[in-house]
């Protein structure tokens, strides 16, 4: 399903297991380019991270991936030349304050970044931005929106089929 207005397109898959979320963050990272804000949002246990492990995977960036929780932020560096993929947690922030003293706006423009948790928070970082909303299901199996915001994604979101 994709729904689109002037500023925003909508794509909703689903994602029946782990597996599947990592696959989505491959084909995600297959559309994506340097400077590119991608936010996600869900609870605990969504599969922001999964999403992201496949995001990195895609980008072919050092890792491994792993939550941020405790650093709050780290950079993977590409193993092919591509960009650079930062992976930011939010959860123990306490708003936009805290997150601008972390200077992300710095290496913005020459790297992929994807906060967690960024929901409300992070959007102050750009204002052409890629929205990534998880939810869990009782089964386990994610409902996962992506919703593109500004001219970057005014045509499509990425090909998550």
């Amino acid at each position: 399903m994709t729904e689109s207005t002037d500023t925003l397109t909508t794509t909703t898959v689903t994602a029946a297991t782990d597996a599947e979320m990592r696959a989505l963050g491959r084909r995600i990272a297959a559309e994506v380019r340097p400077g590119d804000l991608l936010i996600l949002s869900g609870p605990l246990g969504a599969g922001k991270t999964t999403l992201t492990q496949g995001l990195g995977e895609g980008l072919n960036v050092r890792g491994p991936v792993t939550s941020p929780t405790f650093v709050i932020s780290r950079v993977h560096p590409s193993l092919g030349g591509g960009p650079a993929l930062v992976h930011v947690d939010a959860y123990r922030l306490g708003g936009a304050a805290e997150l601008d003293d972390l200077d992300l706006d710095a290496g913005l423009d020459d790297s992929v970044t994807i906060v967690e948790w960024g929901e409300g928070v992070a959007e102050e970082l750009s204002e052409t931005r890629l929205e990534i909303t998880i939810d869990r299901l009782p089964d386990d199996t994610r409902t996962v929106r992506l919703t593109g915001v500004g001219p970057r994604w005014s045509d499509a979101v990425p090909n998550a089929q």
